[in-house]
This record gives C-alpha cells, structure tokens and sequence, in this order.
C-alpha cells in the first residue's frame, strides 16, 4: 500500500510539473499584454505578426507566437546575409581592385591598354577610387595610348532590371551588382537658388567627363512642395536637362539619382575620364568591357576596408546596394565561380544547414531585403541570432547593428526610454511590412535576441508595438 501511495503522490506531481510547463507554454504563445494593445490601436491582428523572444543562454524561447510562420522580413534579412558574411568569409577579408597594364610603359606612356579588374567591393567610393588612381599614377603612368578594360568577371554577366522592385529605377537603392561598382553607380545633384541673380546653379558629384548639366528655372512659388517632380528632370546617358523650375524658397537641396539610363561601363569611364584628367593624365582609347589579358601585368592594387567594416554600413543604415554585393560575393567564394544571386543563396542555406537550423522556408531573392518574396520564420531568424551571439565574431555582428536611440535606422526610436542604449537592434521597412530583429541586453544583465515581424496593410503603424515589446524584454527579462 505504502508503494501505491508514494506512485500516486509521484503521479501527482508529475502531472502537477507538466501542468506548470504546459502553463509556461501556453504563456509563451501570448503577446505581452503591452504590445496587444498597440497592435489592436494600430489595427493589426496578431496573427499577422511573428515573435520570437530568447535568452541566448537558454535552451527555449521565452516568447514564440507564430514563430514558425514564414514572414516577409524586409531589411532584416540583411541579418542573415552579413552573419553568413562574417563567419564564410571572414573578419579579415576585403575586396581588391587591382590594375593591370598590358603593353610597354616608357617616360610616362603606355603604349597598350589599362585594365581594371574588379572584385566586388561593395565601397568603392570616390575617395577610395580618388587614392588607386593616384597608386596608378606613381607608378608612373600617365598618358594611356590603348584602352580602359574593365574586368568584371568575378560576377556573372546577368540581365538587370531596376524597375522591376518599385517601377522607380531612378531611386538609389534600385542600383544592381556590379563587381566593379564605382560610387553606387549614384549621382549627387545640389541645386543652389540665386534670388539676386534669377538663376539656379546645379552642380553635380561625382562630376562625368562630356556630361552636361541645363539647369531648370528659379521660380517664386510660396512652397517648397514636390521640388523634385517640379524639375521635370530628364538624366540620360550624355546629360541631366532639367525643363521645369525649382522654388527659391526651398534653399539648397540635393538630389541622389540613380542614372539608370547610362551603362555601369559609361558610367564608370566618364568617371574615370574626368579624374584621369584631373591627375593630369590622358587617355587616347575607348573603355570597354573585357578580361584583363593572359600576357597584362599587376601595376596596383587597391584594398577596401574589411567585412566587419562593410556590414556596418549595411546594418546601421540599411544599406541595400551594398548587401547585394555581399550575396554575390559569398557565392563567387564559396563555389569558386562567378558570383551570382543562386550560389550566394545556396552558400546560405548551406551555411544555416552546417550550424543544425533548417530553414526550409528561407526564400532568398537579393539578401537585402529588398524584396517581395524573400521569407524567413522569426524562430529561423532568432536561431541565426542565437547562434551569432556565441560565435567568435560576435562583437562584431553586434556592432554592426543600429544601437536603440541613438544611431542608424534606431537613432529616434525609443529616445527617453529604459531600453535606450540597450538593444542593438535592425529595422526593417517596405509596403505592408515592419520588422526588427536584434538583441536586447534586459535590466536583470540577461541578454535576449528578439525578433517581430509584421506583414499587413497597417504594418506602418505598428512601430508603437514593436517599441513596446522592445520596452517589455528589457523589463522582464
């Protein structure tokens, strides 16, 4: 008898442990009460969001609702993309855009072509660009009586459209792969009303070599309004004509363009051309796509900064071009072939494979986000998350990530709250989405990953929720 009752009184108890844990579970399906009621003002339902809140020291999320469920996650993918960076590539690895010259080089002259081969450096911008010339030029070259070759073989040649995310292939980050990406293959464009003279300035950066500016009419309007559309711009391959007017009262503005008309290779040598020159240098040839030549010998070499540099870029302010550049070129790594969209992708999957986390509903499209078909699960996500924070490259993975109040896509979020300066946190944002995915380090010292997504019409609207949940973690955690 004493037998039965101590099985009974051991049943009871487990049954009572199991009815705790059953509880915790349940528990852990609810939203905190906080962020329902957001998402209620905002009219989003729940079950349009996904939540995964855990410990990165525990072995179960404190918070899993719809967690499972694949999401658009905006820029947030950019996460994934720069974590695979960091551990496939390397915290040491960099781009190189080396030149070669293929012909005799005498007094000055090179008699033969210039070659320019590229790696895919995701900032090759014109400081950077400004400095490899100058290596080109002390080394003694000065007039080019052949060709500018530009090597864009570590990339495979591939058909791009610009339009196709938005139908605004104008806009900046509509900007393709290019591994010989020259400044974001972008366009400063300031405008400087002149009240006392009647006129606009319009100055352009980088400056294009023959590229001519016609600048539009100073006009009187009372507001400033839609400056831009009120330009009637036209940028095309040999010149920017603006027929419409720009208002005095707007003051000075600048415009990035993204002259999507022009070829990178046109781009790319009216550039050159113009800072060539500007080095006092000439060049008598064409500049053309092609292969630097069997017989053609290094002449210089830049290096761009290292991965943990660039995907600080990418991170804190969301950066979509330069994620891009980062997809192919974990694929031309890691398969030892021309980089494209497929083998940066596949190296991913590979990669989230390797470290135990399925990831089968993982859609990568462009690994910046930049899309509407990318997907990822919160619980996918927050694993990668997890896995990051006991990764040797940890500190800087969590550095590379906007800091709550104060910087990057977070600098005016959450400003005068607990969890200022406690989370380290990515944004993401297109039509119907909102997303964060980050760490939270709570007042009790825990630190949590936490990720939201959320897809719906008002997903505008629910910043308010994922603030609150961001409060809540740093709370209770």
């Amino acid at each position: 008898m004493q037998i039965f009752k101590e099985l009974r009184t051991f049943a009871l108890c487990a049954l009572a442990v199991c009815g705790i844990a059953n509880m915790r579970q349940a528990a852990a399906q609810e939203l905190p009460l906080v962020m329902a009621n957001a998402l209620k003002q905002a009219r989003i339902p729940a079950s349009n969001v996904g939540v995964f809140v855990q410990a990165v020291d525990a072995g179960r999320p404190m918070l899993a609702y719809n967690a499972a469920a694949p999401f658009n996650p905006a820029s947030v993918m950019k996460l994934m993309t720069t974590d695979a960076a960091l551990e496939l590539l390397g915290p040491t690895f960099n781009w190189k855009t080396q030149a070669y010259i293929d012909g005799a080089l005498n007094d000055g002259v090179l008699s033969g072509d210039l070659s320019i081969k590229g790696s895919g450096d995701p900032k090759l911008v014109m400081e950077n660009f400004w400095l490899f010339l100058r290596q080109i030029r002390a080394r003694g070259v000065r007039d080019i009586r052949g060709n500018l070759v530009l090597d864009r073989s570590v990339f495979e040649e591939s058909v791009y459209d610009p339009a196709q995310f938005d139908g605004d292939p104008q806009k900046p980050y509509n900007v393709g792969p290019d591994a010989l990406l020259l400044n974001y293959k972008t366009l400063a464009l300031r405008f400087i009303p002149d009240e006392a003279g009647g006129r606009v300035s319009v100055t352009m950066e980088p400056p294009l070599s023959g590229y001519a500016l016609q600048a539009p009419r100073l006009s009187k309007d009372a507001v400033c309004g839609d400056w831009q559309g009120k330009l009637q711009a036209d940028v095309g391959t040999g010149a920017a004509m603006f027929n419409g007017s720009f208002p005095a009262v707007c003051g000075e503005k600048v415009w990035y363009i993204h002259p999507y008309r022009m070829s990178a290779t046109r781009y790319f040598g009216a550039v050159f051309r113009q800072m060539w020159s500007e080095l006092g240098g000439t060049i008598s040839g064409k500049v053309m796509p092609g292969n630097v030549a069997p017989a053609a010998r290094l002449l210089a070499e830049w290096q761009s900064p290292t991965v943990p540099e660039v995907i600080r870029d990418i991170n804190k302010y969301s950066n979509n071009v330069m994620a891009r550049q980062l997809l192919l070129t974990i694929g031309a790594q890691m398969s030892q072939a021309p980089g494209n969209i497929e083998r940066g992708a596949q190296a991913i999957r590979n990669w989230l494979t390797g470290k135990g986390i399925g990831g089968a509903e993982v859609v990568i499209e462009n690994g910046a986000g930049l899309s509407r078909n990318e997907r990822v699960a919160p619980n996918t996500l927050g694993q990668v998350l997890v896995a990051a924070f006991h990764s040797p490259v940890m500190p800087e993975f969590i550095a590379s990530m906007p800091l709550a109040g104060y910087d990057g896509t977070m600098r005016k979020r959450l400003r005068g709250e607990t969890v200022a300066g406690q989370a380290h946190v990515k944004t993401g944002s297109l039509n119907d989405v909102r997303s964060i995915a980050g760490y939270v380090q709570a007042a009790s010292g825990k630190m949590y990953v936490v990720v939201c997504l959320i897809n719906h019409p008002n997903a505008q609207s629910g910043q308010a929720a994922q603030d609150a949940l961001l409060q809540w973690v740093f709370e209770k955690g």
